[in-house]
């Protein structure tokens, strides 16, 4: 009989840090409810309910630091939930996470707060592939005509038959993710994603396919969407 294969342990960091809103409220777009909890105890259940997934940090702006905590209270999980100060920025707050998460772990996803109607078949997708390579996204090819716009002239169109629209979850081997984050800190370099960093190492990125229903919740009009598909 050939040796049953292992299946990589998992953790998940969830950048959560943002204390703005584009809803018109002071409440930050995570605690806001899509079904009957919060959009980021909706995002953070999908993983703590995962089989491989082994730990869970989630980085909260300093002032929710214990709003966040109680939100995610309710969450049901098979793999511990930390909860720890975020930074200024995105970048930040994944890094902080980063030094949260367990050193046995192999594979780290990194997920948004507000992308909650993820699939346990997206999640396994992506890690599937960071096994061939190392590092993986999900994205959506880019439907529309793409035109770079300078001061409201167009200037010109774009071949779109390249362009992918990003998503997450993202995911990479663990030394890989902790290594382009100490790179970028040491260069001074802000990257608008983790892959963008890992790229800067020279490392290849598989994309995987995402799905249109995995919206990221930005607008009152992205949580109009995500209700509805939740209803379904």
């Amino acid at each position: 009989m050939p040796e049953k294969t292992k299946a990589p342990k998992l953790a998940v960091v969830i950048p959560a840090g943002g204390v703005g809103t584009r809803f018109g409220g002071r409440l930050p777009k995570q605690f806001i409810k899509l079904g009957r909890a919060p959009i980021l105890a909706e995002t953070v259940g999908h993983f703590t309910r995962h089989p491989a997934v082994i730990a869970v940090v989630v980085a909260a702006p300093e002032i929710h630091v214990e709003r966040t905590r109680r939100a995610l209270a309710q969450v049901t999980r098979r793999a511990p939930v930390t909860v720890v100060q975020g930074g200024g920025m995105r970048q930040d707050s994944v890094w902080l996470a980063l030094r949260a998460v367990p050193g046995h772990a192999d594979i780290i996803i990194v997920h948004d707060a507000v992308r909650p109607l993820i699939t346990r078949g997206l999640i396994d997708a992506v890690v599937g592939a960071v096994a061939e390579s190392g590092a993986a996204i999900c994205a959506l090819p880019i439907t529309e005509t793409i035109k770079r716009v300078r001061q409201d002239v167009v200037e010109t169109t774009l071949d779109r038959s390249e362009l992918w629209a990003v998503q997450t979850p993202q995911a990479f081997r663990a030394a890989l993710l902790r290594e382009a984050h100490e790179k970028a800190r040491r260069d001074g370099v802000v990257g608008t994603d983790d892959a963008m960093l890992v790229e800067r190492l020279g490392h290849q990125v598989r994309v995987v396919r995402g799905l249109v229903e995995n919206v990221k919740i930005t607008t009152p009009e992205d949580l109009r969407r995500a209700r509805r598909a939740w209803a379904r």
